[in-house]
């Protein structure tokens, strides 16, 4: 782990926020290597010894990121106040107690497929901010046979709540008699967003998908596994981390 500045360390460590950390160290209670800490210090938890009040801080967790494959009626939370099923109920007990493994943004109770589980913050937070644009990929069933005109309404974006979506990339796979298969990615994830629109167009959702987010995607996982990001996963989404910093 790189040196970073004490205030953030000890707000990732939940001490206190970054402004309470300051207050910290104004009053001497942070100390670093056996020395008070002053402002503008750096440190690297994994080499230093960093405490508060007497208190050595808390180890930094490990970093874990995974990609599920959510079977359809599991819910994407941690908890669920009725007792249904979720997500972390189909991981091992030792990824669930204490490692703050959570969903990284949502994918509703009838649909299935890819979804992030990770402890990251900052992967959270380039991944579900409305600001950053990454693409994620859907199949979907929808009743009937919609017109190329009702496709191209969609592809240019239909409006949700009073406001225009972004437009889609979205093609016909199959048409059968009573139902079609379109593909679609798209970059943006309001709520339930795929299925309200299809709906909107007269041609709701029998089945829904997703099958990639941004570099990640399902390959042959199959409905309730899971597995590690490979490693040119996880370099793919480090990199669309930066970025979205800059």
């Amino acid at each position: 782990m790189s040196r970073e500045r004490l205030q953030k360390l000890l707000a990732r460590a939940g001490i206190s926020s970054r402004r309470g950390a300051e207050a910290l160290m104004r009053q001497g209670r942070v100390l670093i290597n056996g020395r008070p800490a002053k402002m503008g210090d750096q440190a690297d938890p994994l080499c230093d010894e960093i405490s508060v009040d007497g208190r050595p801080l808390p180890s930094p967790q490990q970093r874990l990121a995974l990609l599920l494959h959510k079977p359809r009626g599991v819910h994407s939370t941690c908890f669920d106040p009725e007792g249904r099923r979720t997500v972390l109920d189909l991981l091992p007990p030792q990824l669930t107690h204490g490692t703050g493994l959570h969903p990284v943004g949502r994918l509703d109770a009838d649909s299935r497929g890819a979804l992030l589980l990770s402890n990251d913050g900052a992967l959270t937070l380039a991944l579900t901010h409305p600001r950053y644009n990454h693409p994620k990929r859907y199949r979907a069933w929808v009743s009937g046979a919609p017109s190329e005109e009702v496709l191209q309404r969609w592809r240019d974006g239909v409006p949700l709540d009073g406001h225009l979506s972004r437009s889609v990339q979205l093609k016909r796979v199959r048409q059968e008699r009573e139902r079609c298969l379109l593909e679609l990615t798209m970059q943006e994830g309001r709520n339930r967003q795929i299925r309200r629109t299809a709906e909107l167009l007269g041609h709701p959702v029998q089945d829904l998908l997703r099958l990639a987010i941004g570099p990640v995607g399902l390959e042959d996982l199959q409905s309730g596994q899971w597995r590690w990001l490979h490693p040119a996963e996880e370099a793919a989404l480090q990199r669309f981390i930066s970025a979205a910093k800059r």
